[in-house]
């Protein structure tokens, strides 16, 4: 999966990963990797809950411009949360694949109308 399509996914389960998942590991990661900046790891650090740490970790990352942001994300949730990366996994990647899974079959089709 592309950045793309990941950060879309990561959209998709915002909620999810905001209830679930203690950014912590991940900001340590991705401060590694120099997706994040040292001032934004020391303002996460400031932040007291968990949940709010996540959210505000979160915002950072949808306005980063590093290309390869949530496929490091996802890296760093692999050990610690790997329930969440099975379902990023499964999610749909393009508009095309939702389109295709949405429109009838042409077997549904009888002289141009709809069965």
């Amino acid at each position: 999966m592309d950045n793309e399509a990941l950060k879309q996914v990561f959209k998709n389960l915002h909620a999810k990963i905001t209830k679930n998942v203690n950014p912590d590991s991940a900001i340590d990661e991705l401060l590694a990797k120099d997706i994040i900046t040292h001032g934004d790891y020391d303002m996460l650090l400031k932040v007291p809950d968990p949940k709010a740490r996540c959210r505000h970790f979160m915002s950072l990352l949808y306005s980063s411009t590093h290309p390869e942001t949530f496929i490091h994300l996802r890296e760093a949730l692999l050990d610690e949360y790997q329930q969440i990366v099975d379902e990023i996994d499964k999610q749909p990647t393009s508009p095309s694949t939702n389109r295709s899974q949405q429109q009838p079959h042409m077997s549904q089709f009888t002289e141009g109308k709809l069965l």
